[in-house]
């Protein structure tokens, strides 16, 4: 008898085997937002984008994409998104500068922001709050801790 079978070989219905058809496979921690939130995610390394572009995503998230901090600070200015994600370490503008520059903005001074960066040295994490950081990721980071830190800094900016 291999697992999944019952004493007559059939397979049982709770594995997804009813009529013949197996139910979908989500994939694990697939869990949907309880609210679709549109996110920023800004970095000049294109696979830690789409990474976190995929993450988000899959929590029924609408993400915008950018490269790089001028790009970042345009895309909130043309529609706010209700968080940010950005690399400190980007060509021309940096994420610290576009933090400042998203501070300054009136209309953009309470958007939430997230730096995800591998400066980790605590001098590093100190500027990126002093820039007005709401909080701090070092890479190489666990995507299953950024969607976790996403969800909980737009439940308490809610």
């Amino acid at each position: 008898m291999r697992p999944g079978e019952g004493r007559s070989g059939a397979r049982r219905a709770e594995d997804g085997y009813a009529g013949g058809s197996p139910r979908p496979v989500l994939p694990c921690n697939s869990r949907k937002a309880d609210h679709v939130a549109r996110i920023l995610v800004a970095d000049d390394d294109v696979d830690i984008r789409e990474l976190v572009e995929f993450k988000l995503s899959m929590l029924g998230h609408e993400i915008t994409a950018v490269g790089d901090g001028a790009a970042a600070v345009a895309a909130c200015q043309a529609s706010r998104p209700d968080l940010a994600v950005l690399d400190v370490m980007m060509p021309g503008v940096s994420g610290l500068d576009a933090i400042k520059s998203i501070r300054a903005d009136p209309s953009l001074a309470d958007l939430p922001v997230i730096l995800l960066t591998a400066r980790a040295q605590e001098s590093d994490v100190e500027s990126g709050f002093d820039s007005g950081a709401d909080d701090y990721i070092t890479k190489p980071f666990s995507p299953r801790e950024l969607a976790s830190r996403v969800e909980a800094l737009l439940t308490r900016t809610r």
